[in-house]
């Protein structure tokens, strides 16, 4: 197994409540409705807590301001992801889930990759 992870920015005309009501409410139903197109196995979104838990992990490790969510795609392989993309109807759900998530989601401030588990 294999795994899209995507650490999420909103766009800066929404507040943070915005953005994760719209990517739950909205943008998840069309992605599980679509799931299978992708040969996705399993979608799990993880919305950010507004905490000063936060702030305090942020200063006492010098990070950056966190992510707005993360969202995580399980595949059955990289092959079949790369398939299921690339054949027409994997292509035109693509497109329109990009379009969805320009209208939610500041991609210039966000960040997506694919990653393999190792349980310990």
């Amino acid at each position: 197994m294999i795994k899209f992870v995507m650490c999420c920015t909103h766009h800066p005309y929404m507040t943070r409540e915005q953005f994760q009501d719209y990517w739950l409410n909205k943008h998840a139903p069309f992605f599980m409705k679509n799931a299978s197109t992708l040969r996705a196995k399993k979608y799990i979104q993880s919305h950010t807590v507004d905490t000063p838990l936060n702030e305090g992990l942020r200063e006492s490790r010098g990070m950056r301001t966190e992510y707005d969510g993360v969202a995580e795609i399980w595949f059955e392989s990289e092959q079949g992801l790369m398939e299921a993309m690339s054949s027409p109807e994997g292509l035109e759900l693509s497109a329109a889930l990009l379009e969805d998530e320009g209208t939610f989601i500041d991609h210039s401030k966000s960040s997506a990759f694919i990653v393999r588990e190792h349980e310990l």
